[in-house]
């Protein structure tokens, strides 16, 4: 996990490095979650705009929405639900706020779940150890090639796993929240980070955001109730 000190576009939160073991399979979405998977559940649209059309991620999305989101995904197909949400206002896709998300044994629930930012970078990786998968350009849509709008996913190549766009389009949603890499929260097995932070991990880079976020090491936060149009999300289940 993280960038070597030697990385010209490293920021100062992306070390030191440090090993981390992942001890369960689990599978992540191929995609971010697009307008039309989030609309097939809540039947609402908070993207800022949908000219993009229903292939087009989801954003406009908070962290509290993204866990929402999770959950009545696993309601609709009969998973487990992975998440406890209680005490919130608002509702999800209109600004879901001051929310106690809880769980319990989060790594062994069944159903849809965000991924701790050990498993995002791991699979954003797919084997490499380079500050990216491939060419910039030709994997990301970052503020250099994007015309300042997000796009529909899967139209650039995907990493060695088949996910596409790990890297650009929006940023998205993980599970751990923020603090700086350190010796007591980092590393071991199945990290899912430390028990309080600043806010919770965003991760991969974004449509208006300069190509050096656009690197799998890249990491940043925002508290759980933002919204923004260049911030949705994947999910992740744990295999059987």
């Amino acid at each position: 996990m993280g960038s070597p000190e030697d990385d010209p576009e490293r920021y100062n939160n992306e070390g030191p490095t440090y090993i981390a073991t992942i001890t369960r399979d689990f599978y992540m979405s191929q995609t971010e979650v697009t307008q039309e998977q989030w609309e097939s559940v809540f039947q609402n649209n908070p993207s800022s705009t949908t000219e993009c059309g229903v292939d087009c991620p989801v954003e406009t999305v908070n962290w509290f929405e993204a866990v929402a989101y999770a959950n009545a995904l696993s309601d609709k197909e009969g998973r487990e639900k992975c998440y406890t949400i209680e005490g919130c206002s608002g509702s999800p896709g209109t600004g879901l706020k001051n929310c106690t998300v809880t769980y319990s044994n989060l790594l062994d629930c069944k159903g849809y779940r965000l991924p701790t930012e050990t498993e995002w970078e791991y699979a954003a990786r797919a084997g490499t150890s380079e500050p990216r998968y491939g060419e910039v350009d030709r994997i990301a849509w970052h503020v250099g090639n994007s015309q300042r709008t997000y796009h529909p996913v899967a139209k650039l190549l995907p990493n060695a796993w088949g996910l596409y766009d790990m890297l650009g389009n929006v940023w998205e949603w993980v599970h751990d929240y923020y603090d700086f890499y350190n010796t007591s929260i980092s590393g071991g097995i199945d990290p899912l980070g430390p028990s309080w932070g600043a806010g919770r991990v965003r991760r991969g880079g974004g449509w208006i955001f300069d190509a050096r976020n656009s690197r799998a090491a890249d990491r940043s936060y925002d508290t759980p109730d933002t919204r923004r149009s260049y911030i949705g999300l994947r999910i992740v289940r744990t295999a059987p």
